[in-house]
């Protein structure tokens, strides 16, 4: 069996080992693979691995030998899976890996925007707490989480992850999905229509899948049915939000500060609106790239080719 990894370097930079994936047969990893490329490196590969190495139609028609691809991520918009199906190919992703990680993420951002610490420690650094005439300072409002509401849009494993850290730090939880949980519901806890979410939360919290009725969640209509000041997080996907919205609100004050580590293109483009927003954290989509939650992408990613070698492939996203 031949298996070729497209773009392996975000998922194992040298930290991790492909061993286990080449007991399954004849390997071959790419730490990254341009477009023009693709065609040729699949080849006569029977297996593909890409995390956000596209895989359109036509790659497909001129790689006939595919018979299994799998993405090492959860989304896998990269993949032509409507063309996939047609030829029988079972694809795969990722589904749970991150849970952990993405939930720790979102609340560091909540934190970093509550209390500024990176700011903080370089003002210290830099000598304003030496030169200073009191014995503190703060260089901006500092928050306290009890009591506060965190919004939540999109309750599956890791919104509810999030909310459970959230509730550990005495804040309250308003959470919108389409599929509701009653189980979860509690003092602390509950599920909203996503107009109640909005006028109600202190703090929103992105965590829903990208889907034609989620894209631009977040734009200047529901931002006005927010409160003033209120803080959004978005670890999920950059095309929830309409970039150009959330700055103009950034910068009127009406959002007072925003987190984000997913944007609309990655890596962002210069011209992108949210580096001309002000009170906004933009991190390069690290929330799921601990060296833990990795080992558990490539576990999972092994156990999907070998239950694909036994005749009964798991987490199938297209068939």
């Amino acid at each position: 069996m031949k298996i070729v990894v497209l773009d392996g370097y975000t998922e194992n930079p040298g930290d991790l080992s492909w061993d286990e994936l080449a007991k399954f047969g004849e390997l071959t990893v790419y730490d990254r693979t341009k477009a023009e490329d693709v065609v040729a490196r699949i080849g006569d590969a029977e297996v593909v691995y890409t995390n956000k190495t596209p895989i359109t139609r036509e790659t497909l028609d001129a790689c006939p030998n595919v018979k299994f691809i799998s993405v090492l991520a959860t989304g896998y918009n990269v993949i032509d899976v409507d063309a996939a199906r047609e030829r029988g190919i079972p694809v795969t992703n990722i589904p749970t890996y991150g849970t952990d990680a993405v939930s720790q993420f979102a609340i560091a951002l909540l934190l970093e925007m509550c209390h500024h610490v990176g700011e903080h420690s370089e003002a210290v650094k830099n000598g304003e707490w030496t030169n200073n005439e009191d014995w503190t300072f703060w260089k901006h409002p500092l928050i306290e989480l009890a009591g506060k509401t965190m919004g939540i849009i999109g309750f599956g494993r890791i919104g509810q992850g999030t909310g459970r850290i959230a509730q550990a730090l005495g804040m309250k939880v308003v959470a919108y999905d389409a599929y509701k949980r009653p189980e979860l519901v509690t003092d602390t806890c509950r599920y909203v229509e996503l107009d109640e979410l909005f006028s109600e939360s202190d703090f929103i919290s992105l965590h829903c899948p990208l889907f034609k009725e989620t894209e631009g969640i977040i734009n200047k209509d529901n931002i006005a049915k927010m409160k003033d000041g209120v803080k959004i997080i978005n670890t999920s996907r950059g095309p929830l939000i309409v970039e150009e919205d959330l700055k103009d609100a950034l910068n009127s004050g009406k959002v007072s500060g925003a987190g984000v580590d997913v944007v609309s293109t990655e890596p962002i483009k210069a011209d992108n609106p949210l580096l001309q927003a002000k009170n906004i954290y933009i991190t390069p989509h690290i929330a799921w790239a601990p060296k833990e939650s990795r080992q558990r992408l490539m576990d999972i990613a092994v156990d999907n080719l070998r239950a694909y070698a036994e005749g009964s492939p798991i987490n199938v996203v297209n068939l």
